[in-house]
Order: structure tokens, then sequence, then C-alpha cells
């Protein structure tokens, strides 16, 4: 009964103020009060120089230093008094955890970094917002500090195992980065037994004396069952993969086929035979294309699925997919940005049936370059749902690929040539090309891994790619052309260090990068093409591409280094991607008459889109890549005792890093599984050297190994020479060793 009176009092106080019409100093006039006083105010003194005399003034004043204490700006002292964060060498930020118990505060300013050693990260857990004391120098002369607050709790649910002893449950998270096993009291097991995968969410945050309480939400299964590693990345990695009901209730009521007024207005594109190419277990399409040779080139029509016509801004799809940021995509599993019901369905271009769409119509000359483009609103039918496999076949030649689409062999031989052309233009331009190794899972029935097939790229997937990329940068120009804010997908140059780095690992390799201290992409360009057919390009293209910038989701247009365009966005992909659908809006705006100053969307809008997308693309990364690779240590784990031949990909102090051949897989031959000898680490040259027999482990050279452990849970390999098995260490200047 005291909480609800205390809330009555509260909202009679609230509307008491509004009644009155109490002017509370805004945050700015606070922070110019502070400045000026140079020392920590109480509430008092702070009420009396800002001139506030009623006790309703006080009290909201109260409410508003609280605010500013939550975000940072102030710090509350011992003693009750507000002083300025600035001025007490105190520090915003995010907290990242690292595995061996130690931690980092990356600064709200980008700039500052604070080391947290592991008594003050008891209080914690990786991604909390926290205000952090500087205290002193850490290792190796970086700033150390103390937990002053936390500002705001990132973790809410873990996911690891559920572990008993002594009759006390916990569990001990799956995450590295998650240093503290959380406490299961009695009854808040959820009915998980001992070994068992789970989901705890947190009850009660950790304090520098004492663990996080939680109580189990989920059960996901055995600790042991194939078919989990995906279910705990999502977790993990906190993908939004629940529909909330409002999203399913609002997706269902659009039906499954277009509506007759819906085309009112648009163009008729059903006469055209556009196609969507896509990958063999592709189920959501989201382009497709079609050309035609004209006088002096080609006249192109890349045709996107309109979703911005279904997915309304404000609406409940909208939030949930701007939250998602993108789909997700596992193996063999997607979590769509958008309910099944519009992504495979109404949206998706499927063959023989009607779909509305945002078509880009270009005129391309014979070098590839984009002289016009034109965008409309129109409806499309798609003439067929083909493979890259079945349209390599086509191109290459297959009398059986071309006899079953005989109607479409003259349209995909033009668009062939069009695509040559439009290479052309990249080769002159320098853009980059990777001809890095993507692989397919394949499963077996009981959800294990059967092989793991290498995707063989071909012209298929580079004419869609170029075609995507033309659409792309026609639709940078014309809404930078029109001035309309947008999320531009910007690449920035590499930076000093990264470049230097490169430069000191190509050196080894008796290469060089051209373009002294600001290489553009053409130099990265030369390079590519020079270790191309080397039986250690795969290596080298690797640590050429972890170089460069990651590229980014940014209103402002700072080009597209890797590309070598000047302006560039994402349109293609609207289905999966929210800044493809944002653009979308921006498109459709300006072809029904809309200025820039009518945009329902601002600068400062597209800044927060981009940032957030930014970060749910690295989290869609980097949950795939920790569910592949459990599944890869899964089935590494039915081979040990094993020999493979494998690449050195990373040399350290403690040992040598292998990629085993036809797996992808990576795993560590330590230091002492090495032959007997003391070795060396050459940081420089990338090698260990043995003192005494001169044996070399170098980067990039290849090597047998055999499994001799596997722990699913680290997602670790171990191994070790195969001695007689092959293996490609050798003495410098020396007769391999037998």
């Amino acid at each position: 009964m005291a909480r609800t009176s205390d809330g009555r009092r509260g909202a009679r106080r609230r509307a008491s103020l509004r009644q009155h019409k109490v002017e509370i100093p805004s945050r700015a006039d606070i922070v110019r009060f502070l400045r000026r006083r140079g020392r920590p105010a109480s509430v008092a003194s702070l009420a009396r120089g800002l001139g506030l005399a009623e006790a309703a003034a006080r009290e909201g004043l109260e409410r508003r230093l609280e605010a500013m204490v939550r975000d940072g700006q102030l710090v509350r002292t011992r003693r009750g008094s507000y002083g300025l964060a600035e001025k007490m060498d105190l520090v915003r930020g995010r907290v990242l955890a690292h595995p061996d118990g130690w931690g980092r505060v990356i600064g709200e300013d980008g700039g500052t970094e604070v080391y947290l050693p592991p008594r003050q990260m008891r209080s914690v857990m990786h991604g909390d917002r926290v205000v952090v004391a500087v205290s002193g120098l850490g290792p190796g002369g970086v700033p150390q500090g103390s937990v002053v607050e936390v500002l705001e709790r990132a973790v809410r649910r873990i996911v690891g195992r559920f572990q008993q002893e002594a009759g006390v449950g916990f569990v001990v998270p799956d995450e590295a980065r998650m240093l503290h096993e959380v406490v299961i009291p009695p009854g808040a097991e959820g009915g998980a037994r001992p070994g068992q995968r789970v989901v705890a969410e947190i009850t009660r945050a950790p304090t520098s004396g004492s663990l996080p309480i939680g109580r189990v939400v989920e059960i996901l299964g055995e600790h042991v069952d194939p078919g989990t590693e995906i279910d705990t990345a999502i977790r993990i990695h906190g993908i939004p993969w629940e529909w909330p009901q409002a999203v399913a209730q609002e997706a269902a009521r659009f039906g499954t086929r277009v509506a007759r007024s819906a085309l009112a207005g648009r163009e008729d594109l059903r006469r055209l035979p556009l196609v969507t190419i896509d990958g063999v277990d592709a189920k959501d399409f989201d382009d497709a294309v079609w050309c035609e040779r004209r006088r002096g080139g080609w006249r192109l029509v890349v045709a996107i699925a309109d979703v911005s016509h279904y997915v309304h801004p404000g609406s409940a799809l909208d939030g949930e997919a701007a939250e998602r940021g993108n789909s997700v995509y596992f193996p063999g599993r997607v979590v769509p940005m958008l309910p099944e019901v519009l992504s495979n369905g109404l949206c998706s271009l499927n063959p023989g049936v009607d779909r509305l769409c945002i078509a880009c119509e270009m005129t391309i000359s014979r070098d590839g370059r984009i002289t016009r483009a034109r965008f409309h609103e129109g409806v499309m039918r798609s003439a067929a749902r083909l493979t890259y496999d079945e349209v390599a076949a086509i191109l290459a030649g297959d009398e059986r690929a071309r006899r079953q689409r005989e109607d479409l062999v003259p349209h995909l031989e033009e668009l062939h040539r069009l695509y040559q052309a439009l290479a052309e233009d990249r080769r002159r331009r320098g853009a980059l090309d990777f001809d890095s190794t993507e692989t397919r899972i394949e499963f077996a029935e009981d959800g294990r891994i059967a092989r793991v097939v290498p995707v063989v790229r071909t012209d298929a997937h580079r004419i869609i790619e170029e075609c995507m990329i033309a659409a792309n940068v026609a639709a940078a120009r014309f809404l930078g052309r029109h001035r309309i804010p947008t999320l531009y997908r910007v690449h920035e140059p590499p930076p000093a260090q990264k470049l230097e780095d490169l430069r000191a690992f190509l050196q080894e390799f008796g290469l060089g990068l051209g373009g002294g201290d600001e290489p553009q992409a053409r130099d990265f360009a030369r390079l590519l093409e020079q270790v191309r057919g080397r039986p250690d390009a795969h290596l080298i293209e690797g640590v050429v591409l972890r170089s460069l910038a990651q590229a980014v989701y940014s209103p402002d247009n700072t080009g597209h280094f890797g590309l070598a365009h000047e302006a560039y966005l994402h349109f293609t992909s609207p289905i999966r991607r929210y800044p493809d659908l944002l653009v979308h809006r921006g498109i459709r705006h300006v072809l029904r008459g809309g200025k820039a100053a009518t945009f329902p969307y601002a600068h400062e809008d597209m800044a927060r889109y981009g940032e957030h997308c930014s970060m749910t693309e690295r989290r869609a990364d980097e949950a795939t890549r920790d569910a592949v690779d459990w599944m890869k240590c899964r089935y590494m784990l039915d081979h040990v005792g094993e020999v493979f031949e494998g690449v050195i990909t990373g040399v350290t102090n403690f040992g040598i890093f292998v990629e085993i051949d036809g797996v992808y897989a990576q795993g560590l031959v330590h230091v002492t599984s090495l032959p007997n000898d003391y070795y060396h680490f050459d940081p420089v040259r990338h090698r260990l050297l043995g003192e005494r027999t001169r044996r070399m482990y170098r980067l990039g050279e290849r090597v047998a190994v055999r499994v001799v452990r596997v722990d699913v849970d680290e997602r670790k390999i171990d191994l070790e020479p195969a001695e007689g098995a092959g293996s490609r260490g050798r003495r410098r200047g020396g007769r391999r060793r037998r």
C-alpha cells in the first residue's frame, strides 16, 4: 500500500508542476552553473544559485540531477553533492571484457581507453555502460581506472551450461567475455538438469563481493546435441528472433496476393523476361534483372522488391525491422528481418506471380559506364527463378541446361556480355576483387555436418554482383542529386598503422604495395592480381582484406574505397537490410513529388540508423561465425587422431595456427608440440625458428597435422605435427628433416 501511496503522491506532484508551470533549469543551465562554481554543489546550493525558491521546483531539479547522473553527465559524491564528470577525471563508456579476466572501457568520445583490472571487473559485465575514475597507469601505459557508477546494465540474459555442485546451481557462460558464473537459487532451475545448455535471466547484477543471481528461463537442449549451436549464437548475441504479436498480426493482414488497387500509377513490366538468379538454398528473392542491346551499349533494368509499399514508418513491422537491422543467415537457417509471409511471400519476387517493385532502368555504354538512369514504381512478374549453377552451366555451353531454359538463353548471354563491359570498367577504376573462398555446410539427417563444400564463384555470381553495384551507384547519385538524407555505404581508406603492418608482412613474401603513404584502390588491385594463382594467395588475400577499414552505414558520403566509387549505397536488398528500405523510402518520396524539406527523416535520424545498422551487421557476422565455429568443432570431434593437410595462417610466440584443408577450420599447434627444440618467435618474419635444428615454421607454409583434442565449448582444436605424413616444416637452408 505504501508503494501505491507514494506513486499517487508522485503523480500529484508532477501534476502540480504542470499546473503551476514551474520552470526547471535546463541541463545546460546546470552545467554552466557548476563550471562557474568550480566545485561540486549540493542540491540546496544548486537551488539557491539557480534561483529556485519553490519546493516543487526543487523537486523537479532533483529529478533532473538524477537523470544527468544516469546519463553520466554528473557524478554524485559520497557527501551527496553533484559534480561534473568532465572535471573529475571521469570517463563514460562501454566495458569490453577480456577472457583473461580484465577489461577495458572505451570512452564515448571514441578516443579514450581505460584499463580495468580483474578486481574492478567483479561488479560489471561485458557491454555495461559505466563511469570510471582514472587512478593511474595500467599495462602498456594505458590509463587504469576504477568503476564509479554503472549507468546501464547491458546483459539481461546469458547462455551457458547449467551445473550443480554441493547442491548449488549455477550457469557457466558459453561466451568467453562473460566472466561471471550466474548463481541459480533453489527453485529457479526451471527444470534444467546438469549439463544442459540453458538461458538464464539475471535477476540481480554482480557486485564487488557477490556473483550475479538469476533464474533459468529456457532450456536449449543437451550440451552435446547437434543443432543447438545456432540457438546458442542467437541468444548470446542478442539477435531478436521471436515476432511480437502486433508484428505478426500486422503482417498477416496483407494476405498472399498483390491487391489490384496497388497497381494504380505503376509502370507495367510484366512483359519483360526479368529473372532472379540466386543460390540454390535462397527463399527470399529481392532482385531481378533483364537487359537488351541498344546502339552504343545496353539498356539494363534492375527490379527490386517494393518493401516500402507494405512496411510504413511508425508501424509495428517497421519498428521490428529497424530493431533487427538485417536478416541473419546461418547454415540451414535464417532469422529474417521481416516475417516470412512478406520476406518469402508477398515481397519476394517469386516466379509467375505479380509483384510490386521499384525499378532502376539504366543506359550502359560499351565501356561499362552508366550514362543515364531513371527510377520508377512498377509491377513485374518474374519469368524464372534461376540458380547460379544453372546460369553458369548455360553460359558454359551445357546443352541440357540450355534446352531447359531455351527461351531465356539469349537474354542470359546478353547479360553476360553486359557483365564483361561492367567488369572492364571495374578494372579501369581499380576496384578491389577478392577471390576469397566461401563454403556451404551440408548436414546429415541427425543435424551433424556431413561435409563442408567450397562455393565456386562463377560469372553467374559476378553478373548479379555487377548489376547490383550499378543500381546502387545510380541510387546514390539520384538521392544525392535531390539532396535527400539517406544512408551511404562508406568505406574509408586503410589507416596508416595497418598499412605499415601490411607492408612488413608483404616484404616477407617478396611483395610490395604501391601508392606511397596514400595508396589507392588500384594499388591494392594490382597487388591482388600479382598474387592470384600463387599457392599462398588465399592467405595473402586474407591479410590484405584485414588491413582494410570496415565498411559502415553513414549519412555522410565519403565514398567507397574498395569499389572506387565516389558515392555508393545499398538499394538492392530491402527484404533483408533496413538501410535499403530507408533508401527506397527516399526514392519513393522523390518519385511522388516530394522535396528534401518534406522528407520525414533528417540527417540526425540517418546518423542514428547508420550507427545501429552497422552494429546489427557486425552482430550478425559474429553470431554466424560463432555458430559455424561450433559446428566445425563438433565435426572435428569425430576426427580426433586423423591426419589432415593445412596451411599456417598465424604464427605466435606460443605456437602456429593451421587452417585445415577441406574443413576451413583453424587449430593450434602449441609450441610444446613441435619437434624437440627451443623455438624462437620472429614477429617481423612471421615465423618460429628452432634454436638447434634451425627448423622453421613460417606463415603461408603447408604442413601435415594430426587432430589431438577438440574442445567444443571453447571452440578450440588442438593439433600436432604429423611427422612422416608429408609435413612441410623445414630446416632453413637445408633438407627436410625426417
